[in-house]
């Protein structure tokens, strides 16, 4: 994985493999299937649902099978089936990875995750294993290319109800609690702010640093495997890759 601080595990969708890029479409439609049932067909009312479809609009997921998955979601209650499940684990090198998942079979998806860390040099490990390395947050990514004004960034985003703002070279960070997230969002977009990127789910406390090139090997495996799983959805780690 290519990419810079606790940023990598985002920016590395941008550098998906083929493989990966295939799973894509499904994976937003079990997400599309899930928010339609926790809060209904319509984006503009369900913040869950309007956030997903942004981020399958901004993968090339055409419309036609966007309004397909919600039209099927809403009709067939397609979201019943699946269980949203999170795995923890360490890689090679000691990273600790953070796995969730959109199920509809539990024991074929704790099958697959095991295999794929037993594969690469990892440990599956027991809820709370990694866990407290942490801390559950949204994080909202706003391009520096698209706006210069850090300060205006920063007290339009505290306005909006961010609980923190930092930035590194290429994007101001907006941190949120995870009950805020979707209210932060909105709120920003509002203001015509463009997401670059965001997302809901832990963020790691501290970095591990990798410099063997075999474990760098590993753990870039492991994530594209992970990436090409159509039952996992998100992968979070501490890899200052």
């Amino acid at each position: 994985m290519s990419g810079h601080s606790k940023w990598s595990n985002i920016r590395r969708k941008k550098e998906a493999s083929d493989a990966a890029k295939g799973a894509v479409f499904t994976k937003f439609a079990k997400e599309i299937a899930v928010a339609v049932k926790a809060g209904g067909p319509d984006p503009n009312s369900n913040s869950r649902l309007k956030v997903v479809v942004a981020k399958a609009k901004a993968a090339n997921m055409p419309n036609d099978n966007i309004n397909r998955a919600i039209k099927k979601a809403a009709e067939a209650g397609e979201g019943d089936d699946y269980e949203e499940i999170t795995y923890e684990g360490y890689g090679p090198a000691g990273v600790a990875i953070m796995v969730k998942a959109l199920t509809n079979n539990r024991n074929r998806t704790a099958a697959d995750v095991r295999h794929i860390f037993d594969k690469n040099g990892g440990n599956l490990g027991v809820d709370g294993s990694v866990s407290f390395l942490f801390n559950e947050k949204g994080t909202i990514l706003i391009s520096k290319e698209d706006y210069e004004d850090e300060d205006q960034v920063m007290g339009d985003a505290l306005d909006c109800g961010a609980s923190d703002f930092e930035s590194d070279d290429e994007f101001y960070i907006i941190s949120t609690t995870t009950t805020d997230y979707y209210d932060v969002r909105d709120a920003l977009e509002a203001k015509n702010y463009v997401i670059a990127d965001s997302t809901l789910g832990p963020v790691a406390t501290t970095t591990a640093e990798v410099t063997d090139p075999d474990a760098i090997a590993q753990l870039e495996k492991m994530l594209d495997m992970m990436d090409e799983n159509e039952d996992i959805q998100e992968v979070f780690h501490n890899w200052n890759g």
